[in-house]
């Protein structure tokens, strides 16, 4: 079987393909090359997962070619879906990071659960995971959603209750119908039957007109009871007996109404601890409990967190028009926070650092102290590692580096090459070329005494690594990399 490319560079300018086919290789991507002449007309055999086209390559036939893909120095006039965006010179790796995760994200997008006609595709982007217990939620929901069966839903709070109620819904053969969402706790007790049920004009004081109540209004649809377990137990009594009915009356009024709704509860309680200690009825746990669902807490899936934020993401940058790009030591620094406040206290997180941090990279540094796990100095190394890659892709594409500042004492001759300078001969000398030859020397030196690792070279020296790569570049000795 072939193997699967990460990019094939279709291009007739080879110094330009080569160029890309260099940058792609060193930021870790399986790519070859190819000219545009040698193109198969069989687009949907490309083994590849992204194509970089140079201009000589046909619009149409990219637009047919089932690939996502990027252009070199042009536009299309009429890209489709799959066009990924265009690279003008001089390419920079950042451009390319920037599109690598642009088709990590339609990627995801494109292999979330099959959502049946009618659902609303977003919901389940906020049920995002490859975690085994959020398997088994999506299952739980494709399963039970089809029946009219009660579900107690179970899990702390901001863990996406009301997410899995609104899934279950619009899978659900009344998707056409309302979805009708009611905080128990949220209402005083006073008040929450008039909620429930609706109140008949003069049924209690301030009762001026009739209206009507939240089964009512979900009639035909699905009533979500969330913080069933905040309900006054009197409320209990009166909720079991509509379940059990399948009728309810308003509020000073006489004529019972059919219940036709689909009952979701959700909670956060302990509802087992609540029936011991006398504050649940214990006949309408069985009634509501018919089919419950637990969600985990985040804490419990800490490896799905780079997928959660990367939908925030999405979201966010569709609303606000900025974007985030979160370093691997962020994601890693993230992965160890106990989260409380789980999917919520995270989307909270997200945004706060859009509005800090708009269209920056989120290392460990930006996030807040009580989301920085381990010493923050052991993440400058990331730091300085980012700063070599593009240091060292300025080599490869001959492009000019900006001098990166440098401590006087850095940059300092050494005592041998003081010495070396004292005696001045009578006919002068060219102090540049006198120490950049010395340079030149002790760099050679130092990279051949660390068998070419530039980070163990650079401490020789005592300097940056960054700055021992942009030395190597101005005095040609990029070779000592290979």
């Amino acid at each position: 079987m072939q193997t699967q490319l990460g990019f094939l560079v279709v291009d007739a300018d080879q110094e330009r393909q080569k160029t890309v086919h260099t940058l792609l290789e060193f930021i870790g991507e399986h790519c070859a090359s190819m000219a545009p002449d040698a193109l198969s007309a069989s687009q949907s055999l490309l083994p590849c997962r992204v194509v970089v086209a140079g201009e000589a390559v046909s619009e149409d036939w990219l637009n047919g070619c089932q690939r996502p893909y990027i252009t070199l120095g042009w536009q299309p006039d009429n890209a489709n879906g799959a066009f990924l965006g265009a690279l003008n010179q001089p390419f920079k790796l950042s451009q390319f990071q920037e599109l690598l995760r642009l088709l990590s994200r339609r990627q995801h997008v494109a292999h979330e659960p099959h959502v049946s006609s009618g659902s609303d595709a977003r919901l389940f982007r906020s049920l995002v995971g490859t975690s085994k217990v959020m398997q088994l939620v999506r299952q739980m929901i494709g399963q039970v959603a089809p029946t009219d069966a009660s579900v107690l839903i179970l899990g702390e709070s901001g863990t996406g209750k009301e997410v899995v109620a609104r899934n279950l819904h619009f899978q659900s053969a009344r998707k056409d119908g309302p979805f009708v969402p009611v905080n128990c706790g949220a209402i005083p007790p006073e008040l929450l039957e008039s909620e429930l049920f609706g109140h008949e004009k003069g049924s209690f004081t301030g009762a001026i007109a009739a209206r009507k109540g939240r089964f009512e209004l979900a009639q035909g649809g699905t009533l979500f009871l969330d913080e069933i377990g905040d309900m006054p137990l009197n409320m209990q009594v009166k909720l079991l007996r509509v379940l059990q009915e399948k009728v309810f009356e308003r509020v000073g009024g006489g004529k019972p109404i059919k219940a036709d709704v689909r009952i979701v509860a959700a909670t956060h309680r302990e509802l087992p601890k609540m029936i011991e200690e006398g504050r649940f009825r214990e006949d309408l746990f069985y009634r509501l409990n018919v089919f419950p669902i637990e969600m985990p807490a985040l804490r419990e899936r800490v490896d799905d967190i780079p997928l959660l934020v990367n939908e925030l993401l999405s979201r966010l940058e569709a609303e606000e028009g900025k974007n985030l790009n979160f370093a691997q030591g962020a994601l890693e620094s993230l992965a160890q926070h106990p989260w409380p406040g789980n999917v919520r206290e995270l989307a909270n997180l997200v945004e706060r650092l859009l509005i800090l941090h708009p269209n920056q990279q989120i290392d460990v540094g930006h996030l807040p102290r009580s989301y920085q796990y381990g010493e923050v100095s052991q993440f400058d190394e990331a730091q300085e590692e980012a700063l070599e890659r593009e240091a060292l892709m300025s080599i490869f594409l001959d492009e000019p580096v900006a001098e990166p500042e440098v401590p006087a004492a850095a940059e300092a001759p050494t005592a041998e090459a003081a010495s070396a300078a004292t005696t001045l001969p009578p006919d002068g000398i060219n102090l540049k070329e006198m120490l950049a030859e010395l340079e030149t020397d002790l760099i050679c030196q130092a990279l051949d005494s660390s068998d070419n690792v530039v980070a163990r070279a650079a401490e020789m020296l005592g300097m940056r690594r960054t700055t021992l790569v942009e030395k190597m570049r101005k005095y040609g000795l990029n070779k000592s990399l290979e």
